[in-house]
């Protein structure tokens, strides 16, 4: 069968529902995908910031595999020997005390946001509204929907749950004017991926804490794109040496494997969730978290934070040259391994430009090219993905 027929054929059976390039990919190794016709792809989209560890490490599915012959599932209502370990190496890396499995980013964020309710209800508070920012992605359930400032996203499916304020991002007095004895809690990525890269500064930071510390409401960090060492730190919050009451986990923990977890300090688990309030069948399945525990093992084997940090430098660098050398490449943004090219025009046409000399590059917004490859990049793959990129670009003018 043709590629193309298998494509259509693919379509057939799916729900239309998302925007899909016109490749069917088949396999990948290190930090290439091939196609189904064996055409090689140089990888800086990561399955969208999930693929850390690239493509084939072996040791990771080792585990995976030894995982399978003993056991997949087991639900809830037991304790597994996996699960233990995968939310030890959480609570290791996020400096969070208790932790609780879900199956995406988006369930977590789903978790927090109740932990957050069920926190001021147990304080016996009247608090149930929340502060999030302006240009925030979180995902598509009715909750994170909720806290989502997008409107192409939110407006078929209002009214939302209410009780929300959108404030400016970096901006602290516009968060001061949202809060009131109703806020619970504020919710905002350290680094927004979807609305453009956009990076906090120490300032907005430190004050969102004094904030909710002075106010007594909770902070709930959405490191699901920035997180697991992303930026040079195993989560974006820890380079502003600010520690949140929530955080909000998923992509990279797992390589590949769909997971995701949401983690809170002891205070906050001393008065919020208990048995029944929240609850999933597979969120801490043996795999799931064979996958979180052997990732976090191999990130911090490997000192995968420092391989970041100058991996990151070198691509800033080489970006900063486009950026002085293309005129419709009006600024770079971002840090570490999560960087943005923002450009005077949209990026659709030049990501698909990409993908036909064989990059994989994603958007954030309409302007802004995506780079958010596997941690595991050396210096010559930069140079690769710059020589196409800069390629393409060219071309463009």
């Amino acid at each position: 069968m043709k590629v193309n027929e298998y494509m259509q054929a693919v379509e057939n059976d799916l729900v239309h529902t998302y925007n899909r390039f016109p490749v069917t990919l088949e396999r990948g190794d290190g930090v290439y995908i091939y196609d189904t016709d064996g055409k090689k792809y140089l990888d800086f989209a990561a399955g969208i910031a999930v693929s850390g560890l690239g493509y084939g490490n072996q040791e990771l599915n080792t585990a995976l595999k030894e995982q399978i012959d003993k056991l997949m599932h087991s639900s809830n209502l037991y304790y597994n020997t996996a699960c233990k370990e995968a939310a030890k190496a959480l609570k290791r890396i996020s400096g969070m005390d208790r932790v609780f499995f879900t199956n995406s980013g988006t369930e977590a964020i789903e978790g927090a946001l109740k932990a957050a309710r069920k926190y001021a209800w147990k304080k016996k508070t009247e608090r149930f509204e929340y502060i999030a920012m302006k240009d925030s992605f979180h995902g598509r359930s009715m909750g994170a929907l909720s806290v989502t400032e997008h409107e192409a996203y939110r407006k078929p499916f209002e009214p939302l749950i209410p009780g929300i304020g959108f404030a400016k991002f970096n901006d602290l007095d516009s968060v001061k004017e949202l809060v009131t004895d109703k806020t619970c809690a504020i919710i905002l990525e350290p680094l927004q991926g979807e609305g453009g890269i956009n990076m906090a500064t120490r300032e907005f930071m430190e004050g969102i804490r004094k904030i909710c510390d002075e106010a007594r409401i909770l902070m709930i960090c959405d490191e699901i794109q920035c997180g697991m060492a992303r930026t040079g730190t195993f989560l974006a919050c820890q380079s502003y040496g600010v520690k949140p009451d929530i955080v909000v986990m998923a992509k990279a923990i797992g390589s590949g494997i769909p997971v995701g977890a949401f983690a809170m300090t002891e205070n906050v688990a001393e008065y919020s969730l208990e048995p029944g309030d929240h609850g999933t069948t597979y969120g801490g399945n043996p795999l799931a978290c064979t996958a979180v525990a052997k990732t976090v093992e191999i990130f911090e084997k490997e000192d995968m934070e420092s391989h970041v940090k100058e991996i990151g430098e070198y691509l800033a660098g080489k970006l900063d040259e486009l950026v002085e050398d293309c005129d419709l490449v009006l600024e770079r943004r971002g840090t570490g391994l999560i960087q943005g090219l923002r450009l005077d025009r949209p990026v659709g046409e030049i990501i698909k430009k990409a993908l036909e000399k064989g990059l994989l590059i994603i958007s954030a917004r309409s302007d802004v090219i995506r780079l958010v490859p596997p941690l595991v990049i050396e210096k010559e793959h930069v140079d690769e993905m710059i020589d196409i990129l800069r390629s393409v670009l060219k071309g463009i003018l």
